[in-house]
């Protein structure tokens, strides 16, 4: 039997002020060491139907997963260690079903997709797996680092050389993202470990945070608040404060051994 890790969990969503329904989907689930934020995408309310298949899919696999006879949906990669295998199989069986979703609709939700970020703790090492722009940092004494890179547009014109200083301010499509689930048949996703140690802090989140709310600010929410509950919605209060232009969704795991 898995032991438990020392971990504590908290997370909150909120439509903003200026949507009218809420395409962010959470999931926090302490039983697997686990937690997850999506930001859905697509017209007609189809973000909110893939955001919510993709945790819904996540939740689903990690109860799977713990019995040892069970089938996995897609097949486990000898190469990488167990958690990546988790993860990317995971977000393989969501992107498949975010599909099937958009093709059952006959059209309706076409364009179906939805960002993922995840974090799964195993022997104090915290896993983080991503596709798209929502975001995962580590806070560490007062510190945040960002461990995940955008799929985005912007991310990689930047890395490619094309954009700089201005440009990168004045960009006009820094909402296109060029990875997601549901977006193409195949979707694998990126994963870093990081070793954690006590007191630090995992932070997921939609971009509704991190597109108004700038690093420094954050890091220091997570300093000032008392405890894990309240760092979450001091984030979103945050975020609403600052206009809330978007939903926002947080999730944080703290390492306490």
């Amino acid at each position: 039997m898995l032991a438990r890790m020392p971990l504590e969990f908290a997370g909150a969503t909120d439509v903003g002020r200026k949507r009218d329904h809420n395409e962010d989907a959470l999931l926090i689930a302490p039983r697997f060491e686990l937690a997850a934020v999506c930001d859905g995408m697509g017209g007609h309310q189809a973000g909110e139907v893939a955001s919510g298949i993709a945790v819904e899919t996540l939740q689903r696999f990690f109860e799977l997963a713990q019995d040892p006879n069970a089938t996995w949906p897609f097949g486990y990669d000898p190469e990488k260690d167990e958690p990546t295998n988790l993860l990317n199989v995971a977000a393989q069986w969501a992107n498949q079903r975010i599909r099937e979703a958009g093709e059952a609709e006959s059209g309706r939700k076409r364009g179906l997709g939805t960002t993922f970020v995840s974090v799964l703790v195993r022997d104090s090492r915290a896993h983080f797996g991503w596709v798209g722009d929502s975001r995962g940092y580590l806070w560490r004494r007062g510190e945040l680092r960002a461990v995940t890179s955008d799929h985005s547009l912007l991310n990689e014109l930047i890395k490619m050389g094309r954009l700089s200083g201005d440009e990168i301010d004045n960009f006009q499509h820094k909402n296109v993202i060029t990875r997601a689930l549901g977006m193409a048949d195949l979707t694998g996703i990126d994963v870093t470990p990081m070793d954690l140690e006590a007191g630090d802090v995992c932070l997921l989140c939609s971009d509704g945070l991190t597109g108004i709310v700038n690093d420094a600010r954050i890091a220091q929410i997570l300093a000032q608040a008392t405890n894990l509950d309240a760092a979450a919605k001091a984030l979103v209060d945050e975020a609403n404060a600052n206009g809330g232009v978007d939903n926002v969704t947080v999730a944080l795991v703290r390492y306490t051994p």
